[in-house]
């Protein structure tokens, strides 16, 4: 596959900077049944998911909570001083991470970086990665990261402008729950606690799993066949009682929705070839591009994603690629908002 067949031309305009309110607001794109012969998508809202959905559907949604990992700080080095920027990616231990920096050319090992209330030491780099140990560690370090960071916002949104309080709230869902993730799975951004609610009295059930999102999820691949590119590794789990309640829906003829690419890449990492769902608690490197034969989910609701990113390739798996080049076309001639602050679709192959 050339990297070429899922690229795009979206208008800027298109590229959502702020998330709607309240978030249920946001327009969502619903299309049923895969390749050419697919139905014309249907043009709904959010908060119209309990009537869309059957009674007995089960959407699946990923706990993570994004942390404020975005930090700016002065390397001091003898007399000199020069400021850098850190992203945090992958925790190694109580006090020690990788971080993405700018200008990682000026830090070598050994170098102190104070940020806000936090120091940190350089162990190592290669390239823009840099290996931090910080002088707090557990509890105290998740206190001053809060204090002292700021949300991570993906690359077309910090060009545009910085994260602000209100990103703390707004890249945040409302149910998450377990620290770790550097980008948000922003499918469930869409969701808030009276529309959780109004899907409970429809019938439609909930379940949770947990993959702690990295950075390299959301970058455009670069490698000119999709073949060659390495996806990041994200730690991921899934609990024996999510599996068993996915299990027991589909086995008695219910549908399996993700909320969001995050999910179907958990859940294909865990799914046996008949289909069924093991539990799971471990680092995912799963790619999951067209060819792949989508074996746990029966749907999925998921933003409008970069051009030549793995995302795209993923739903082009689950719909296929002339079926999502002509969903792009559509939501774009519909002015529909994109990326992780727009709008949504649901895919039923």
């Amino acid at each position: 596959m050339e990297l070429s067949d899922f690229d795009f031309d979206l208008p800027d305009e298109l590229i959502a900077l702020r998330p709607l309110r309240p978030r249920p607001a946001s327009r969502l794109m619903v299309a049923e049944g895969a390749g050419p012969a697919g139905a014309c998508p249907i043009d709904a809202h959010v908060h119209d998911l309990p009537r869309l959905l059957r009674p007995g559907d089960l959407l699946v949604f990923n706990d993570t909570r994004v942390i404020p990992a975005q930090l700016f700080g002065v390397r001091r080095r003898d007399q000199s001083e020069v400021r850098v920027e850190a992203t945090l990616i992958r925790r190694h231990g109580p006090d020690l991470w990788d971080a993405l920096m700018r200008p990682a050319k000026r830090l070598m090992t050994g170098d102190r970086i104070d940020f806000d209330g936090l120091t940190a030491m350089v162990e190592a780099r290669d390239g823009g990665l840099v290996r931090l140990r910080f002088d707090l560690a557990g509890d105290a370090f998740d206190a001053a990261i809060d204090r002292a960071g700021a949300m991570p916002l993906p690359p077309y949104i910090a060009r545009r402008r910085p994260a602000d309080a209100q990103d703390r709230e707004d890249y945040q869902p409302v149910f998450a729950a377990r620290d770790g993730a550097v980008a948000s799975p922003t499918a469930s951004l869409h969701f808030d606690a009276d529309l959780l609610s109004r899907l409970d009295q429809a019938g439609v059930q909930t379940a949770r799993l947990t993959l702690h999102v990295g950075p390299g999820t959301f970058l455009p691949v670069t490698a000119d066949r999709v073949e060659d590119h390495k996806m990041h590794a994200e730690w991921g789990e899934i609990s024996p009682e999510t599996a068993d309640i996915i299990n027991t829906t589909r086995a008695s003829g219910r549908r399996v929705i993700a909320v969001g690419t995050t999910v179907m890449r958990l859940l294909e990492s865990a799914v046996e070839e008949s289909g069924r769902v093991l539990p799971f608690s471990r680092e995912t490197d799963l790619f999951i591009r067209p060819g792949h034969r989508v074996r746990s989910i029966d749907g999925l609701m998921t933003n409008f994603h970069l051009p030549r990113s793995t995302l795209i390739m993923l739903t082009a798996a689950l719909m296929g690629t002339d079926r999502m080049r002509a969903l792009y076309a559509h939501a774009i001639a519909e002015r529909y908002r994109f990326y992780s602050y727009g709008d949504s679709s649901l895919l039923i192959p």
